[in-house]
């Protein structure tokens, strides 16, 4: 058996799609000499790495071809499809004689995997692997793709857990056109897929989240947890005609892109998963963006090891969730950490805050008493009643205890669904 990897092939200018690089390294496999493909692993890496140009994919490819040929035909694939023009795309191949389901990728392969999907690597740790285990590469630039390509090498072994996606591709002459796909059937086809198939439309916008608005050669993608499913939804919308297809299986919407931490030790371009109290009031700024502190769940108002979280505008309706927070909620907050903040893509609430202190109200009268001095309690001005302390009212409360979530427009690929399932309390998921 072996791997082929390849990474970094499209720009955010010019277009281009790695899926597409790798459906047609596939298809010429299959044409020139009728070699088996097992799968194609479509891999997102760390969200976070600023070098990505949209969802930080790499691809893989399992075959029964012979390594030297694969290596020559998905050379000269790369060579005639990477937007090299734009400075930024430096593409990378590797290939492996290995076979996958064999276990046979080595353990720092396989750690390089799941590094790449959490952490962030350099050219020469990719090169160091590559020459220790004396694969087959290319690349072109700074070969920075070399990167992707080895992740995805390993990452069969690396990882456990799984999903699909079906992508449809344009005719190549309709490419940077605008898309001729019609709404009302992708959305019929996403109500009847739902909830094996997610994330095909945002109902509370009104997008069709499966249709791209880039200028590369996807027409539409179809995720979700069952590989006939996303095959059938995606043969129910009516569009422009469909060039080829190609199924993926996937790490989209797994969530693995999460790593447990404290407040006190988070770091810039990672992912965490997060216990903590929130400690200030929201905070909706310019731009409809929404802002809320948080601190350890045992830590008083004034620690230090405080961290802001925000909502911004793109998670639309999600922000009203982070709003209805208030000073005293415990939560597990989710997402990526940037310029020292959390980007907020999950939170699950573990205890609300169901009462609040109030100046108590005359018994007699009705009226809101008046401090009678520090410490001396509450006094009714007109009718001369006391009350010791304030009083404790009940609050309504718009959230109740479980997860909320970004809505599916401002889902990232990686980023787990509620929908399907496997979460530690009640879930409130967005269609």
């Amino acid at each position: 058996m072996t791997v082929v990897g390849i990474d970094d092939t499209d720009s955010r200018e010019l277009g281009m799609c790695t899926t597409y690089v790798a459906a047609e390294i596939a298809d010429r496999l299959r044409q020139d000499g009728g070699q088996t493909i097992s799968r194609l692993l479509l891999i997102r890496l760390n969200p976070a790495v600023e070098y990505k140009t949209r969802g930080n994919a790499a691809l893989a490819i399992h075959t029964d071809c012979d390594p030297d040929h694969a290596y020559a035909l998905a050379r000269e694939r790369l060579e005639s499809l990477a937007e090299t023009t734009d400075e930024r795309t430096n593409p990378g191949l590797v290939v492996a004689a290995h076979d996958p389901d064999d276990d046979t990728a080595p353990d720092d392969v396989t750690r390089f995997a799941r590094a790449a999907i959490r952490d962030h690597l350099e050219i020469a740790d990719a090169e160091a692997l590559i020459d220790r285990y004396g694969y087959r590469s290319w690349h072109a630039g700074d070969g920075r793709g070399r990167i992707g390509a080895l992740a995805a090498i390993g990452a069969w072994d690396a990882l456990t857990e799984w999903t699909y996606e079906y992508i449809s591709y344009r005719e190549s002459d309709r490419w940077g056109t605008p898309r001729e796909v019609d709404h009302e059937s992708v959305f019929a086809a996403a109500d009847w897929g739902y909830p094996d198939v997610w994330d095909t439309v945002d109902r509370g916008e009104d997008e069709t989240v499966c249709v791209p608005h880039t200028p590369g050669p996807i027409l539409h993608g179809i995720r979700g947890d069952d590989a006939d499913a996303v095959r059938a939804v995606a043969n129910r919308i009516e569009s422009e005609p469909v060039d080829a297809t190609q199924l993926f299986v996937t790490n989209q919407g797994t969530d693995v892109h999460l790593q447990d931490g404290s407040l006190s030790t988070v770091e810039d371009g990672h992912a965490y998963r997060l216990e903590g109290r929130v400690t200030s009031d929201p905070d909706t700024r310019r731009g409809g963006h929404v802002f809320v502190d948080l601190v350890s769940p045992g830590a008083g108002d004034s620690a230090t090891d405080r961290l802001t979280c925000a909502a911004f505008e793109p998670t639309k309706r999600f922000r009203d969730r982070v709003r209805a927070l208030r000073v005293g909620d415990r939560l597990t907050a989710c997402g990526e950490v940037s310029d020292g903040t959390l980007k907020l893509e999950k939170f699950a609430i573990r205890e609300l805050v169901r009462t609040e202190r109030v100046t108590p109200t005359c018994p007699d009268c009705g009226r809101t008493m008046k401090s009678a001095g520090r410490n001396q309690g509450y006094r009714c001005r007109d009718c001369g009643t006391t009350a010791a302390e304030k009083a404790t009212r009940d609050l309504e409360r718009d959230l109740e205890v479980g997860w909320y979530e970004v809505p599916p427009c401002a889902r990232r690929h990686v980023a787990k669904p509620l929908v399907r399932g496997g979460f530690d309390a009640p879930t409130h998921p967005e269609r």
